[in-house]
């Protein structure tokens, strides 16, 4: 009897050691589960996280920085929005303005500097130039020795070539230059001085209604005005141009012509008489020369 009681508790005892075998494993199970799974989500996240670029990331941030610039100007009254609008408006009004401004005086530098180009000046003798006005020459020039002045009635040193010609004959710039100086004066009447570069000045007298002022830039073989009636130093000569050459100021009439005219040939509207008068007075103050030379 008490053996079968005992069978029957341990059968019993049995089946609590069974469930409680089947409990723990139960429990032991879904730990290790968790844990597992635990691992698997921080791994998955691992791997997004290097699977996100910097460019990503960068598109995160602006799409942030753009929400949150969003909410900001929400939070800005709309009169204070447009004022800033305004602000901004003007300044880049300003900005092209001032790029506007800056291109023009480039522009005009540039022009200014073509301008100056072009217009520089430079006269060498053998390169020649033309001769001034047709007609004789009455007096001839001379720094040696003195020549005889009719009007005057004495001698005197002629730092000019005085060409006859009637009144309103067209008076020829020589060469290129600029007008320098345009006055009246006693002897000469009507002066006009020209600089042709270099130094040299082409000087102008006795002339009548000018075609240039002073400043202005003449070619060569611009009419530069006309033969006036002649002042009280040339009645006797008659109307003449005074044509003068210098420089660096002083007189070299004849030491341009001879360069320029065997250089280039005969001089237009300059007669062969003219020439060997001219000519003359070269070989003339050549001998001068020789003799105080020789003393």
């Amino acid at each position: 009897m008490r053996k079968s009681r005992f069978w029957a508790f341990l059968g019993r005892k049995q089946y609590v050691i069974a469930g409680a075998i089947v409990i723990a494993a139960a429990v032991a199970t879904t730990v290790i589960y968790s844990d597992h799974e635990q691992q698997q989500r921080e791994q998955l996240e691992e791997e997004l996280a290097q699977e996100n670029t910097p460019e990503e990331a960068g598109l995160v941030a602006a799409t942030e920085s753009t929400e949150q610039t969003a909410q900001a100007s929400a939070v800005i009254p709309p009169e204070q929005t447009a004022e800033t609008e305004k602000l901004e408006q003007k300044a880049a009004e300003t900005t092209e303005s001032t790029e506007v401004a800056q291109v023009e005086k480039e522009a005009e530098n540039e022009t200014a500097e073509t301008g100056a180009e072009a217009n520089a000046l430079h006269f060498d003798p053998e390169d020649g130039m033309l001769w001034p006005m047709e007609g004789n020459v009455i007096l001839n020039y001379s720094m040696d020795s003195t020549i005889y002045f009719a009007t005057l009635d004495q001698y005197k040193y002629n730092p000019a070539v005085i060409i006859a010609g009637e009144v309103n004959n067209k008076v020829y710039s020589v060469a290129k230059g600029k007008v320098i100086g345009l006055s009246n004066n006693e002897e000469t009447g009507c002066t006009m001085t020209v600089d042709l570069g270099d130094g040299y000045r082409a000087i102008y007298g006795q002339l009548k209604e000018p075609n240039f002022a002073v400043g202005d830039y003449v070619e060569s073989g611009h009419v530069l005005g006309y033969v006036a009636e002649p002042t009280k130093y040339y009645s006797v000569e008659g109307s003449n141009l005074y044509f003068a050459l210098q420089k660096d100021g002083h007189p070299v009439f004849l030491e341009v012509f001879v360069q320029s005219y065997f250089v280039k040939g005969r001089y237009r509207f300059l007669n062969m008489l003219d020439f060997f008068i001219i000519m003359k007075q070269e070989i003339r103050e050549e001998s001068v020369h020789g003799i105080q030379g020789i003393q």
